[in-house]
């Protein structure tokens, strides 16, 4: 049956082109995105080398009025916290390994008027940060590891998808589920009956000629029954 939820798309400008940046972000805001995905990764906590809140200001002042998605695949955090909530992010999340005081870390994010989120890799359980829960306005799974794009969706996250959805329905907590890495338009459907309403999409966005077609096709394979 159709999970009764608000679904939200979130396009990852890791896959865009940036020598067309803008552009390719009022393109997808056109078509229909939701929220606009950062993935922030540091060379160090994760493998590779993406951009910092230089960027994300740029869209500000470029005019891109959307809710900005930042996922901080770096360590430590709290610097970088308080960079983006300057530059205009309005969700951050980042990894409870790369912070000594995750309560700490997610009373920064509030206290600098941004969505507090926790990401959780593939093989960290959802029992680490079970106590900060309730704190929270964003629960990002990752179903790839995190550092490189155009990965394969990892089959076992639906489990923790599933695991995941009942605690937030089971204490009626008002936190947006998120899942990245892998997801397309053919596997789509099945993360979102096990539980997700938020979903990052790279390449199977910013990889297609139509942006508005894609869209349109996700929120079909979304609305079926």
């Amino acid at each position: 049956m159709q999970p009764s939820r608000n679904f939200y798309i979130a396009p990852s400008i890791l896959s865009a082109d940036f020598a067309r940046l803008g552009a390719e972000v009022d393109a997808v805001v056109a078509a229909g995105a939701d929220l606009i995905h950062f993935d922030v990764m540091d060379n160090h906590y994760v493998p590779n080398l993406s951009f910092g809140p230089m960027v994300c200001s740029a869209l500000r002042r470029y005019g891109i009025k959307v809710p900005i998605d930042v996922h901080l695949m770096v360590e430590p955090v709290d610097d970088l916290i308080g960079r983006f909530a300057d530059a205009g992010a309005d969700y951050i999340t980042f990894h409870p390994e790369a912070s000594r005081h995750i309560d700490r870390s997610i009373d920064l994010i509030k206290s600098l008027g941004c969505r507090p989120g926790l990401a959780l890799n593939p093989g960290t359980p959802l029992s680490l940060i079970e106590p900060v829960l309730a704190k929270l306005d964003m629960l990002l799974l990752m179903s790839v590891n995190p550092g490189f794009g155009g990965q394969a969706f990892i089959p076992y996250v639906l489990e923790k998808v599933r695991q995941a959805r009942s605690w937030i329905d089971e204490h009626n907590l008002r936190i947006r589920l998120e899942v990245d890495g892998g997801i397309k338009l053919d596997n789509i459907r099945a993360v979102a009956d096990a539980g997700a309403d938020t979903f990052v999409m790279g390449s199977a966005i910013f990889g297609t000629a139509d942006y508005s077609e894609i869209l349109r096709n996700i929120r079909l394979a979304l609305a079926e029954t």
